[in-house]
């Protein structure tokens, strides 16, 4: 894994979406119930990856008690659309966690979704390969775009670090 050396920011064109999803294991011996979530995750994910039109930018996922998928969206429509889809693989698997979970209380789940306007976000990396926003979209020197986060998010004139950066 490549790593930039120095400060980045990530540099998305246009308006996106943030989608947090993830899963809890609320009963760690219910095995059977949360495995059956958890399996669905990697066929949505491969479809994603290899269908680009259909609107995916990027994601990144962690793993633990309870997991976290961040993903980076080009329009709320696209993600609407994948989740409703019948060819799709959100669907069904949404559907059998309702019929088999429903409200046991075995598995968790959770997500949250933010429409992001053009150039309302900042994101700065340092030292780092390119990641979250910046995988999705594109790793610029942060300099580009101002030398501090309330100059890369427009909401100060100034760009005089508090520290100075390196």
């Amino acid at each position: 894994m490549e790593i930039n050396a120095g400060r980045f920011t990530a540099d998305a064109e246009g308006d996106f979406v943030v989608f947090l999803i993830g899963m809890r294991f609320n009963r760690l011996l219910k095995v059977g119930k949360w495995t059956l979530v958890a399996r669905a995750m990697p066929k949505m994910l491969k479809v994603l990856d290899d269908h680009p039109e259909l609107g995916c930018l990027g994601h990144q996922e962690w793993l633990g008690r309870t997991t976290i998928l961040v993903m980076y969206w080009r329009d709320f429509e696209a993600l609407d659309r994948f989740a409703r889809a019948k060819d799709l693989p959100h669907l069904e698997p949404w559907r059998q966690f309702n019929r088999v979970i429903g409200k046991s209380g075995d598995v968790g789940i959770w997500h949250e979704t933010y429409k992001v306007r053009a150039g309302e976000y900042e994101a700065m990396y340092g030292n780092m390969p390119a990641f979250g926003l910046a995988k999705a979209t594109s790793v610029v020197p942060a300099g580009r775009k101002g030398q501090t986060a309330a100059a890369r998010i427009g909401a100060t004139t100034t760009d005089e670090p508090a520290v100075p950066g390196y």
